[in-house]
């Protein structure tokens, strides 16, 4: 007992480990809040002066101001017309290049630019520049710049005098053409920084002992920057905050330790099977962490993201393969410890147990696929009308209220459909049985009990009464009927090794008549180590195997042995070769099905079906089963007995019960 503890608190500890780990660190996150929702800690006091920075949408809005009306600065270069000039062909013997330029200078005269600046002019996005002179900055009107494609345009259509034309043609203006007003890159930065600059300065402090924000205040854009701003500069004192992160962090280790405590109690007290498991145990806190750590991965990279979590798979899982009390247990725990994350513990735990509570109620053992999708409806109805009440409750109205959360918690409930695929999955690492599994097994069109029918027909009928005869006792019991039922299906598929030497089989031949007592008794007990390699073989899952390893226990093949006896008077027998190699029943389950077997077989020798043949007869078996210490080790009571005897006794009456005479057909009338 004390090794099983300390493995279960080891276990404990290495999952609180890791769930702190991954908590959110004290200097990364001091408070959990957003824009839009209401401040849930206590009234904020500034410790220092905070400067209040423009908020987001502030700075955003000024950025956009800036960038449609900034005035960008270009400079004129008044030499470049005279370049051009000077840079005209020659024409000996006339004043062609004297006219040519002083056309020229007239149109430089309004200002000539580069064409993605007349571009702008043209759209109307660039109505004025500014002209630096002599660090001097004036504005200036565009409406008469031109570029150098319209200057030759123009040339090209006033020029009327064919020989100054055709001079125009030669000089080769469209690769002379410069603009005399350029863009200065360097100065627009400059002033377009100082004019952002200047729009975005601070508004003001929050002096030290002021109010940064009130208990249920709407957090606004501008309370969202100053809380930032308080953050940032609560961090940049971090050699005066270890003692204070220390303790934050001992203080998420004590937290998620006293969850983790308090899960262990529960499963002490409450879940002894789950407890004295160290697979089941395993499975709890490791769905736990798991479920934590998705948790926080989708709260890091979607905002809220916590609440598309499906946290209500927890609770199916626990469920399908424990009880519904444990699974809403565990879902609390869960819940309480993503609490911790959340920016909004109340409205997040508030959520979470309407839901797993609603889940369990709604689900209570999942035995078809049509279930999980009506849960999952169900669970979106509780996470919707719970999200209302918390909006007025918390807001006194729905301005809060926003679909953006209702979709979060659609997908969450949507994506509670994936427990079917997780529960297989849990089902082959951990070892554990769902209801699903069994109505699988027990569908008599599964290739084994198929083969069983085939070749056995004896068996399949046997194992088919035994089963229904076992079913009425667990339920009478409390006990898993599913379980039993699929199990008493297979505890006899070792017979498959050597249909004829079981009487069920056989007609009018038994083969046991030519083979000594112990060869006879070695093939009827080898039927359970055959049921064992054929179960193996066929990846039937150990709860299975316990109905075939256990259905008779350490008995023995005692009409063998008394044969043996009776053929060897005065001589000590071993007992050996006739005793099962057990072990007995371990389980409730196991025990029922190992006295319906015995007395189902015993009942078909019956002369006599009245009520007082069967009740002797059942009496009979199952005292004598006790006497032998068969069931020392199931969880069996005697309260549990006697209503088994009586549900064998009520079923086996069903079963013989006598029939009505049919009297015989009256003769006719003579005419």
């Amino acid at each position: 007992m004390k090794k099983t503890t300390l493995k279960h608190i080891l276990i404990a500890l290495a999952a609180t480990i890791v769930i702190v780990y991954f908590y959110p660190h004290p200097e990364s996150n001091r408070f959990n809040y957003e824009e839009g929702r209401p401040w849930n800690y206590a009234k904020l006091i500034a410790p220092f002066d905070i400067p209040v920075h423009p908020d987001s949408a502030t700075i955003e809005a000024a950025r956009d101001t800036l960038d449609k009306h900034f005035v960008p600065i270009y400079e004129l270069n008044q030499l470049m017309i005279d370049t051009i000039v000077d840079r005209l062909p020659a024409a000996p013997g006339s004043n062609m290049k004297t006219r040519l330029g002083a056309e020229l200078r007239k149109i430089y005269a309004s200002g000539v630019v580069d064409m993605s600046t007349k571009d702008e002019i043209d759209a109307g996005r660039l109505p004025h520049v500014r002209l630096l002179e002599k660090n001097i900055l004036s504005e200036m009107s565009t409406a008469g710049f031109n570029s150098p494609r319209d200057v030759y345009i123009y040339l090209d259509s006033v020029i009327t005098d064919p020989e100054l034309h055709s001079y125009f043609t030669r000089a080769n203006l469209q690769n002379l053409l410069r603009p005399n007003y350029t863009r200065n890159d360097e100065e627009s930065r400059r002033h377009y920084e100082y004019d952002y600059l200047t729009l975005t300065a601070d508004r003001g402090i929050i002096l030290q002992g002021q109010t940064i924000i009130d208990k249920g205040a709407v957090i606004t854009s501008q309370d969202f920057t100053n809380l930032q701003t308080y953050e940032t500069m609560m961090s940049q004192l971090s050699s005066h905050e270890n003692q204070s992160k220390y303790l934050m962090l001992l203080g998420q280790f004590l937290y998620v330790a006293v969850l983790m405590s308090l899960l262990m109690v529960y499963f002490y007290f409450f879940s002894p099977e789950v407890y004295g498991n160290i697979r089941a145990m395993s499975f709890m806190l490791i769905l736990v962490t798991l479920f934590f750590l998705l948790s926080i991965g989708l709260n890091y990279f979607i905002a809220q993201g916590i609440y598309i979590t499906p946290m209500m798979i927890v609770p199916i899982l626990v469920l399908v393969f424990f009880d519904g009390r444990t699974a809403i247990f565990v879902s609390y725990v869960l819940t309480l410890i993503c609490a911790g994350v959340t920016a909004f513990a109340l409205e997040f735990i508030f959520l979470q147990f309407c839901a797993s509570t609603v889940t369990v109620y709604s689900l209570r053992e999942l035995s078809r696929r049509s279930q999980l999708l009506r849960t999952s409806g169900v669970v979106a109805i509780a996470y919707v009308v719970a999200y209302v009440a918390l909006e007025l409750l918390m807001n006194g109205s729905m301005e809060a209220f926003t679909w953006r959360m209702v979709i979060f918690l659609a997908v969450n409930s949507a994506l509670t459909s994936m427990a079917y695929v997780l529960m297989f999955a849990a089902e082959r690492l951990f070892g554990f049985i769902s209801v699903v599994t069994l109505i699988e097994l027990a569908d008599i069109n599964n290739p084994l009990l198929l083969r069983l029918s085939n070749e056995c027909p004896g068996t399949f009928n046997h194992s088919i009464a035994v089963s229904n005869l076992a079913s009425d006792a667990a339920q009478r019991i409390g006990a898993n009927v599913q379980l039993v039922r699929a199990g008493a299906l297979y505890h006899d598929i070792g017979k498959l090794a050597n249909p004829a030497f079981f009487t069920e089989n056989q007609h009018g031949v038994n083969p046991h008549d030519a083979l000594p007592c112990e060869r006879s008794a070695s093939i009827v007990v080898n039927h359970v180590a055959d049921g064992l390699k054929l179960a193996d073989k066929a990846g039937l899952p150990q709860v299975i195997k316990a109905f075939i390893r256990e259905h008779h226990g350490a008995g023995m093949a005692k009409y063998f042995y008394i044969t043996c006896c009776r053929e060897h008077p005065g001589e000590e027998i071993d007992k050996t070769p006739f005793s099962y190699p057990g072990p007995n029943p371990q389980t409730c389950e196991t025990s029922v099905m190992m006295m319906a077997d015995s007395v189902e077989a015993a009942s078909r020798s019956l002369k006599e079906h009245t009520r007082e043949a069967i009740t002797d007869l059942v009496n009979k078996i199952v005292d004598s089963q006790i006497a032998d210490g068969l069931h020392n080790e199931s969880t069996l009571s005697f309260r549990d007995v006697a209503m088994v005897k009586e549900a064998f006794i009520k079923r086996l009456m069903t079963i013989y019960h006598s029939r009505i005479a049919y009297p015989p057909s009256p003769k006719e009338n003579p005419a």
